[in-house]
């Protein structure tokens, strides 16, 4: 009978619990050459969980330091949503909290990923073949999200002795149809094999895998895990395509109902950084943001706000039912959980010895404040926080300023309503551009 492809992988019982300082090739030597499994043979590839490497070459901190190892590890934020946050490590794996890990470590201590994958990859199969005299492949492996899959899988992020990446191209399939992009990522399909058998609660970090000889190499470590790490130029997700950028602008929709989950101030404070890269005349910054973060603070702006509002309603003649009818359009800041409110500070601006230069001046620096305000609005919807923009303030600055106790040149030019929308906003039809374009 012809023998069909096939291989074997089984998990490698008897790893004890490993500490700083362990030899692991000495440890893992030793359960393979126990009773019970089978033994390492040359051409096998073992699959070792980054975790025990990273606790036998002394990779732990304390969980107090989690954020600042996190903050240590990153080389770029990739995206961040709440408190997670989605980077590039030194290692150049893209992936959550650069890899700090809070699970299989004691109680109090997190877990960093080893320094240098594949150098570690290479010490433990240079230690196996001195203990046991076999020539295998050697592949760490950690847990990864994968953009736009659910679940998480193991993927290599150290390998020695073993083809990383089976390059395809220039082949055929099986209908003569030539092969110009499968490059097969050989490394993370064996980790995620070994991620079959191992078990993250059963003890059992380690793996084998037997009948791949063709993917260990024949001479030398190979390349290692870092080979298959995108570079930058060809990374078409790295900093956002004109598509993405195009989403996060129309992701600012108006939001008029929102829940009661409370804001995370450090979102805000980050949008208000978006809002200061607008462009301002003269070198200026001419933006302050004045954050309303305690509900005392929000009632007692919007109960001035609306008695200004009523004495200029009722000033102009309107009925007591129309007055109350308009003055509950301000509800919208009253039910968000945060507000905002972005003041024009003019400093710098330049004085003229004529009007129209004097009007053209100051509207230089209204159009740049609406540039801060929409990078506001823009960067709070990136951060999934939806908002409002009500000009209110602008009909009554005084008022404003005296209960905020700001400076007499600060003008409140509207407040923004902050939080998590109580429901999608409705689908807006696209408005064409030609309809908005004059070409000469």
């Amino acid at each position: 009978m012809t023998r069909l492809p096939g291989y074997r992988v089984w998990a490698l019982p008897g790893i004890p619990e490993v500490r700083p300082g362990d030899d692991l090739a000495k440890l893992i030597a030793a359960a393979a050459t126990a009773d019970g499994p089978p033994g390492l043979a040359d051409g096998d590839v073992l699959l070792v969980t980054s975790k025990i490497v990273s606790k036998a070459e002394g990779r732990v901190v304390r969980a107090t330091d989690r954020e600042a190892a996190i903050d240590r590890e990153t080389v770029r934020v990739v995206a961040r949503r709440g408190t997670l946050r989605i980077v590039e490590n030194r290692q150049g794996l893209v992936m959550a909290a650069a890899g700090v890990d809070a699970s299989n470590t004691p109680h109090g201590t997190v877990l960093l990923l080893p320094e240098d994958p594949d150098a570690s990859a290479r010490a433990l199969r240079a230690g196996l073949r001195a203990a046991l005299g076999v020539d295998v492949g050697v592949v760490i492996s950690d847990t990864f999200g994968r953009p736009w899959r659910n679940g998480l899988t193991d993927v290599a992020i150290g390998a020695a002795g073993v083809r990383v990446l089976d390059d395809l191209r220039g082949g055929t399939d099986a209908y003569g149809n030539p092969l110009s992009a499968t490059v097969v990522a050989t490394a993370d399909e064996l980790a995620a094999a070994g991620d079959l058998v191992k078990g993250k609660a059963a003890g059992l970090p380690v793996a084998v895998v037997r009948g791949l000889g063709h993917v260990v190499e024949a001479a030398g470590d190979g390349a290692g895990a870092r080979a298959m790490v995108r570079g930058a130029a060809d990374d078409m997700f790295r900093l956002g395509t004109s598509e993405a950028v195009r989403e996060a602008v129309t992701l600012r929709r108006t939001v008029r109902a929102f829940t009661g989950e409370p804001v995370d101030p450090g979102a805000v404070r980050r949008a208000v950084a978006a809002a200061l890269t607008a462009p301002a005349p003269h070198h200026t910054t001419p933006w302050r943001f004045v954050l309303l973060e305690s509900a005392e603070s929000r009632t007692r702006l919007l109960d001035t706000m609306r008695d200004a509002w009523i004495a200029d309603l009722r000033a102009d003649g309107k009925s007591e039912e129309s007055v109350a009818k308009r003055v509950r359009r301000g509800d919208v800041l009253r039910q968000a959980p945060y507000l905002a409110v972005p003041c024009l500070v003019t400093d710098g601006a330049h004085t003229y010895p004529d009007a129209r230069r004097n009007a053209a001046e100051r509207e230089m620096f209204v159009v740049a404040h609406g540039a801060g305000i929409q990078n506001f609005l823009v960067a709070l919807a990136g951060e999934r926080l939806g908002s409002a923009w009500i000009s209110s303030t602008m009909f009554c600055r005084d008022a404003v300023r005296d209960v905020l106790g700001l400076p007499g040149d600060w003008e409140p030019m509207g407040a923004v309503a902050i939080g998590h929308a109580a429901e999608a906003p409705k689908e807006r039809p696209p408005r064409p551009a030609d309809d908005f374009v004059v070409v000469r």
